[in-house]
């Protein structure tokens, strides 16, 4: 059986399957994916208090909360800075109650005890997603599944229909659960599509998490070194990319090649870029190329080692090269400058991960994605109703002061992104009732209405702002305002 962490769904499985009857567990809200999307959607959904959550990965249960930071990135330098790590554990109050409750020494604490206008590596905010997944469990309303979700049927009847496997599936029959909301918070992974095959040529593919982990990078270096038959030759390693990764895995090769031991110093590097290298620039209250560019120390080695006016002075000449590509001509660069080259990673960005089918009424669906409101919409344009993403899959869409369009990724900033749609998200459902809501207008708020669904009344305001002699939105909130009743 898929691992539970607990056994709410004991009795289910027990009886469900020994008849023709399938039973389905209900939940306000189904949340695919754990990592640290996933850990904030969870979080955010307890906060408006939707819940009980089915949490539902294929990682080990206590690993909930890291993700691929934990999985593959945890020695990655943090471009973020430390603060932004303990801005997002103190987001929410199911996450306060986790770090106030927890014994110290701990992740949290670790991070608080750091200079938090400087950066750490990905491993420290791993160890905190795990510690905060670790404490979401069912006695704060959420219950993890070790599985996978299968597919996913929509109904007004119903709402969604979930199917879900576990490992064991080939022991057991499909489970099911039923919900509200159905949040797809599924990742993504190096980009491999499209990326020729050069073996033939004597040139292997090196993957990108493997050169962003130093210590499994130079056992795989090691052995491809011992399988030449003139070991002392020099080891050609290309890299294609600019971005951070890309720098990240320059640095890697670089430091590993320069090693005290000697062991790889036949190791060269021939990087090939389309562009010259961009920073991350810290303006009046916001940062140009938030998203997109270089930051922290992997910004630094890269101006001190890796600009025209500092590679020709630097060490890391010595063993790097650099080669300026074109988009239009890119595949005629490549097969020219791979010439001669052993190995080649493509550090050119992220994929995302396949998702369950979804479907509605039945009928499967082609879905896309709106990264303003964290919905989904099918081919006609038409909204998927209760379906919802998030995370480096599905982050918000921004605007910066000068214009530029980017998609905000980072813990904080998935975390940001979900405060804003999360009330909205969890009105909709409430309103989603038999009875047409009735408004009762409040005057003595900026700007506020009771809202009556049924028996229950929910609070719905907002606070305005006024800017030349206009009222402007600033947030909105939708909370129970009683138990009183018509």
């Amino acid at each position: 059986m898929g691992n539970l962490q607990t056994p709410l769904f004991s009795h289910v499985l027990q009886k469900s399957y020994s008849t023709e009857t399938e039973k389905k567990e209900r939940f306000g809200a189904v949340v695919v994916g754990s990592g640290p999307s996933g850990l904030a959607v969870v979080g955010n959904l307890l906060e408006q208090k939707k819940g009980p959550v089915l949490w539902v990965d294929n990682a080990p249960l206590k690993l909930f909360g890291g993700g691929r930071l934990h999985k593959a990135y945890r020695e990655v330098p943090s471009n973020t800075k430390v603060k932004f790590f303990t801005m997002f554990a103190d987001a929410l109050e199911p996450f306060r109650q986790i770090t106030e409750d927890a014994a110290t020494p701990n992740a949290y604490s670790h991070l608080k005890g750091l200079d938090q206008e400087k950066t750490c590596h990905i491993a420290e905010a791993a160890n905190l997603g795990i510690m905060l997944g670790q404490g979401l469990g069912a006695n704060k309303g959420v219950v993890k599944f070790l599985g996978k979700v299968q597919r996913a049927s929509w109904s007004n009847d119903n709402n969604w229909d979930v199917k879900l496997t576990s490992p064991r599936g080939d022991r057991l029959p499909t489970l099911s659960a039923s919900s509200d909301l159905l949040f797809l918070c599924t990742g993504s992974h190096p980009t491999r599509n499209g990326i020729p095959d050069r073996t033939a040529q004597g040139i292997f593919s090196l993957g990108l998490d493997t050169c962003l982990n130093p210590k499994i990078l130079e056992v795989v270096l090691r052995g491809s070194i011992k399988k030449r038959s003139d070991s002392t030759g020099k080891l050609t390693i290309a890299v294609i990319g600019a971005s951070h990764s890309a720098i990240l895995v320059l640095r890697n090769i670089y430091n590993i090649a320069t090693s005290p031991s000697k062991e790889f110093e036949n190791i060269r590097i021939k990087w090939l870029t389309r562009h010259e290298l961009r920073y991350a620039e810290e303006r009046d209250g916001w940062i140009k190329r938030d998203n997109t560019g270089l930051k922290g120390e992997v910004a630094t080695w890269a101006k001190n080692n890796l600009e025209p006016d500092t590679l020709p002075t630097s060490k890391v000449s010595q063993y790097l090269e650099k080669v300026k590509t074109s988009p239009e001509t890119e595949k005629e660069d490549q097969d020219k400058h791979l010439q001669g080259c052993n190995h080649v990673v493509h550090a050119i960005g992220f994929t995302k991960n396949n998702l369950p089918v979804i479907e509605r009424d039945g009928t499967a669906l082609d879905i896309t994605y709106d990264h303003e409101t964290s919905g989904f919409a099918d081919t006609e344009g038409k909204t998927i109703k209760g379906l919802y993403g998030a995370g480096i899959a599905f982050p918000e869409r921004v605007v910066d002061p000068e214009g530029t369009t980017e998609y905000a990724v980072g813990l904080w900033k998935f975390m940001k992104y979900l405060k804003k749609v999360a009330p909205t998200i969890v009105g909709i459902r409430m309103l989603r009732l038999n009875r047409a809501p009735r408004f009762h207008p409040m005057s003595n708020m900026d700007a506020a209405v009771i809202i009556t669904c049924g028996r229950q009344r929910y609070l719905a305001s907002a606070i305005l702002t006024e800017k030349s002699g206009k009222f402007y939105r600033q947030t909105n909130r939708l909370q129970k305002f009683s138990p009183t009743y018509n």
